[in-house]
């Protein structure tokens, strides 16, 4: 019984205070805070065009459709079209506004180019979460032993390339030893980018926005809708205790 007791105490407590998302997305490294707004449309719509343009050569989105996106981050369906997208269909026509985010990507090809098809990003905010997300698009660093000349600190080993690399630029990993034996690595910008350290942060952190509105996209409106909820039951409560009042007078 008190196995049980004990038990049962961690599992509260494990369901009240959940993991951080270093820890539950297994990253050796500390990660840093996202701090994503989904309230902020503009950083949406950005982050929506970068991953268009950047990501979605390889990365589809099968359970988001263009209209529905479109709707949520306050574009209109002919501004998706013309700028959002660019695959064709089955009968080699431009995909249409109400399809799924899918890319033009053969699995196969994949497989055979990457060793491994990249994998859909619908759900990785909700896998990985988002400060996983951010700290991995800025964790690129340049490696001659890996086959495509990049690694990352956050996930080691990772086959993907660095396709933010023109804007980020290209970033060297140093160790530095404290001489105690405690060695520390700091990532350094040797060859910068088209933006600046601050405008690249923005950027990883729109697409990051995106990626967790992807991943849940009722978020935007659940809480609005808690808050109409909690107000109709505050007035639901003042009605039912006097309905009660009124029911149980002759009782009392």
């Amino acid at each position: 019984m008190k196995q049980f007791i004990i038990t049962l105490f961690f599992v509260l407590v494990a369901t009240v205070f959940p993991m951080s998302n270093a820890v539950a997305a297994g990253a050796a490294v500390e990660l840093e805070d996202a701090d994503v707004d989904l309230n902020n449309k503009q950083s949406l719509q950005r982050g929506a065009k970068y991953f268009v343009n950047y990501c979605m050569g390889c990365h589809s989105l099968k359970f988001s459709r263009y209209n529905r996106m479109a709707r949520d981050i306050g574009l209109s369906d002919d501004q998706v079209e013309a700028n959002l997208i660019f695959t064709m269909n089955d009968k080699g026509e431009p995909t249409e506004v109400a399809a799924l985010m899918e890319n033009a990507m053969q699995e196969e090809n994949a497989a055979n180019w990457f060793g491994q098809a990249p994998p859909d990003l619908s759900l990785v905010a909700r896998s990985r979460g988002a400060d996983w997300i951010y700290s991995f698009l800025k964790a690129f660093y340049a490696d001659p032993s890996r086959p495509l000349g990049v690694n990352n600190t956050v996930f080691a080993n990772t086959g993907m390339p660095h396709v933010l690399w023109e804007l980020q630029g290209m970033q060297h990993l140093e160790e530095h030893d404290d001489g105690n034996g405690h060695k520390t690595q700091e990532l350094v910008l040797e060859e910068p980018g088209k933006a600046t350290p601050t405008e690249y942060d923005q950027i990883v952190r729109d697409i990051t926005a995106f990626l967790v509105y992807v991943g849940e996209p009722a978020k935007l409106h659940r809480k609005t809708i808690g808050v109409w909820v909690l107000l109709f039951l505050a007035v639901f409560f003042v009605v039912a205790y006097f309905l009660k009042k009124e029911y149980w007078k002759d009782v009392h």
